[in-house]
């Protein structure tokens, strides 16, 4: 994507957007397989859906699985559903939410400055935001769930900046109806952080009165959109409501051993890495919106960056996806500071932003380079070796179109981003895709794999993968539990798994039955004594750590008496 003249800008920004993300995030979508832990169990659960026509409760390989709500998945089940039960259909709605975000930062950025190069702007630099697309493309809630708070936070100002009654009614109604959408998708988190934005700025404004007044109207939606969810899952799955408050909230905020616990710093250093190709552009951003803190957009617009950000910096629990409800307000920020620079024939900022993305490709292709030599990532791999060095070549001409010309081709940047998004993930070396990606093994194999009665692994990325192929959520664990020991705990649930002492008379009866399949991941000492318990007769084939085999049924007439 290349920036030109504010006319130009004016003309063409819809349709370039539009092509961008076509071209960087929606064709790739069905070019690399899905990786674990997180897209082959979103991809099963969400199949399980369609398979079961259980919408209420998520169930993962069969098990009870109350992590998260069910909106979520009902959205990656319709994507499955309209364009099949393939990588593109598990992965449609992460991109079309990111899409619908950019959307709505073009809407915001016009209704706060009614500036079309702003718009562009913001609209542009979120979409090429590294954190947020590198999730495009990845099958989880994160996306989603960014989409209902934007939308939410967005309706908030509309609702505040609202000249009538009507529009301030009906702007009040979509925050509830984001909200609880919100809500169902991935928790509580989604009705905090309108309230965490709405209430010091109210109170700052002095009109805390009409923030109560029209806030009964945002929680009366909230509360007609989830009502009917929570009263059918609570009815069919009493315990649902004590796990996934207990354990998801609580625990994960503030428990001794929340998941994923990192220092209350993690996510300075993470948020400049998550700007990416924009990271310079962050201390002349803060600087001006600071500046300006005091006119009541922008403070919004900090409050909306900040708060979540501390909000999050204090839970325990953290993962890099949490912030990306931060990205947007911090596109607007950097979109109008860039705007006013531009203005002014500004390009220090934008020269430093341009080399340190320049320094960022030529050591990685240095430091890959020396690797080669020494110790290679790419073994016999020509045309994934090409195909990265082509992607860090973009980057690094991307960035150096960026520097010498930085008021006209401010934007090549996004390029670079755009082209290691769409690329990258065919350009890795098959060590990382054989291990990271089991799907793409499983589906080489599907032909031994499709007829099998009894299906068998130790890995719970590698058990989904196996259950999404096989459109068959009967996966018994080996000797594992992992984010399953929820589902496993329950009375009925002890047939989905099988341990060390047992898995011998388990293969026996399941091979009276037909043919059995088992998808080991093989790494560890004892992964490989899993290996020894089984069968000496069935067809192997291995990959990286992974080993399917496949065993024909046993007749009835071999097996020896007890």
């Amino acid at each position: 994507m290349v920036g030109g003249s504010v006319q130009m800008t004016r003309r063409f920004a819809l349709p370039l957007l539009l092509v961008s993300f076509t071209l960087f995030y929606l064709m790739p979508l069905a070019f690399h397989g899905l990786w674990i832990p997180d897209e082959t169990r979103y991809a099963q659960i969400s199949q399980e859906m369609l398979l079961s026509g259980n919408w209420a409760a998520p169930h993962f390989m069969g098990l009870r699985y109350f992590e998260k709500p069910a909106a979520g998945y009902w959205l990656i089940a319709a994507g499955q559903a309209v364009f099949g039960q393939n990588l593109f259909g598990v992965r449609i709605a992460s991109a079309l939410s990111l899409g619908l975000s950019v959307v709505l930062t073009w809407l915001i950025a016009r209704r706060l400055w009614n500036d079309p190069r702003r718009s562009f702007m913001s609209a542009a630099i979120y979409m090429s935001f590294g954190l947020i697309a590198g999730q495009a493309g990845y099958a989880n809630l994160d996306p989603q769930f960014t989409l209902w708070v934007n939308l939410s936070l967005i309706a908030l100002w509309c609702a505040i900046d609202a000249s009538n009654t009507k529009a301030r009614t009906g702007f009040w109604a979509l925050l509830g109806l984001a909200c609880g959408i919100g809500f169902m998708t991935k928790g509580f988190l989604a009705l905090l952080l309108p309230v965490l934005i709405a209430v010091p700025y109210m109170l700052w404004q002095r009109r805390f009165t009409e923030l109560l007044r029209y806030g009964l109207i945002a929680i009366l939606v909230a509360v007609l959109v989830t009502l009917p969810w929570v009263l059918t899952v609570h009815v069919r799955e009493p315990d649902f409501w004590r796990f996934f408050f207990w354990h998801e909230h609580v625990q994960r905020f503030a428990g001794d051993d929340a998941q994923h616990d990192r220092p209350w710093w993690f996510y300075m250093p993470l948020l400049i890495v998550s700007s990416l190709p924009w990271a310079l552009l962050l201390p002349t951003t803060f600087k001006q919106s600071w500046r300006a803190r005091r006119d009541p957009k922008i403070a919004f617009v900090l409050m909306w960056f900040c708060l979540p950000l501390v909000l999050f910096s204090l839970s325990r629990g953290k993962l890099p996806t949490y912030i990306m409800p931060c990205m947007l307000p911090l596109a607007l920020l950097i979109g109008h500071t860039l705007a006013e620079r531009l203005d002014q024939g500004w390009t220090t900022a934008l020269r430093s932003n341009a080399l340190l993305n320049l320094a960022i490709g030529t050591i990685t292709l240095v430091v890959l380079a020396y690797l080669q030599i020494r110790q290679p990532v790419y073994n016999n791999e020509p045309l994934h070796l090409a195909l990265f060095i082509v992607v860090m070549c973009v980057w690094i001409i991307a960035n150096g179109l960026a520097w010498i010309r930085p008021l006209t081709l401010w934007l090549t940047p996004a390029l670079g981003i755009g082209v290691l998004v769409a690329l990258l993930p065919a350009a890795l070396p098959d060590s990382v895709i054989d291990n990271k990606t089991p799907d793409t093994f499983i589906a080489e194999h599907y032909e031994e794999l499709a007829n099998a009665k009894s299906l068998l692994s130790n890995e719970l990325g590698a058990a989904s993968a196996l259950a999404w192929h096989a459109k068959n959520p009967n996966v018994v664990l080996f000797n594992t539990m992992g984010e399953a020991s929820y589902g496993l705990s329950y009375p009925g649930a002890k047939a989905h798994w099988v341990g060390l002492e047992g898995v011998q008379s388990w293969m026996t009866e399941a091979r009276l039955k037909g043919t059995v399949a088992v998808v080991l991941r093989v790494k560890s000492a004892s992964e490989r004594h899993e290996v020894e318990l089984l069968p000496k007769d069935g067809k192997q084939f291995r990959r990286g750590d992974l080993m399917i085999f496949v065993f024909d049924q046993t007749p009835a007439s071999v097996v020896p008496a007890q």
